[in-house]
């Protein structure tokens, strides 16, 4: 029984240890002295994506590029520019693809557009489709010649 029980801890410290790496990908020598500071930059990478992992904020991120990014945040906020500031040179060094969340200003306002507008063809367009097919006329019972109704009678009743 007690080696059930060493087992069973041994395999509970395995799964510890593995489940408790780290949060993000922030190294050591990149945390700033001011904590007022370091949350500020927390704040920023939050919404910057790393141009490597795409869909990855900096902050979560070990490329070697967010890292080169996660730096230049904080060497600007230690320069003394504000948060808008920051992101506004990362962006116009970077690009507009760096921001997680993009703007709706611009030419982005397009795409942020383009669902709804395709959503409303598309009602458009089957509400046409349906109104046609609804109006089209039906073809009529008497198609056939007399000849080919007496027939027709004539099969079904067998």
């Amino acid at each position: 029984m007690r080696r059930v029980a060493d087992l069973f801890r041994g395999a509970l410290l395995v799964l510890v240890l593995m489940l408790s790496g780290p949060v993000g990908a922030v190294q050591p020598d990149e945390i700033l002295a001011d904590p007022a500071m370091e949350a500020r930059a927390r704040e920023i990478s939050k919404d910057l994506r790393c141009l490597v992992c795409r869909n990855e904020n900096i902050d979560e991120s070990n490329a070697e590029l967010a890292r080169d990014l996660r730096i230049l945040v904080r060497e600007r906020l230690v320069a003394g520019d504000s948060n808008t500031e920051t992101v506004a040179f990362i962006v116009d060094r970077y690009g507009e693809y760096v921001l997680l969340r993009p703007t709706t200003i611009g030419a982005n306002w397009l795409l942020w557009a383009a669902g709804p507008l395709m959503l409303v063809m598309a009602l458009v367009m089957a509400w046409f489709y349906l109104r046609g097919r609804s109006s089209a006329a039906r073809p009529q019972e008497s198609a056939l010649t007399k000849d080919e109704q007496e027939r027709l009678r004539h099969i079904l009743e067998e």
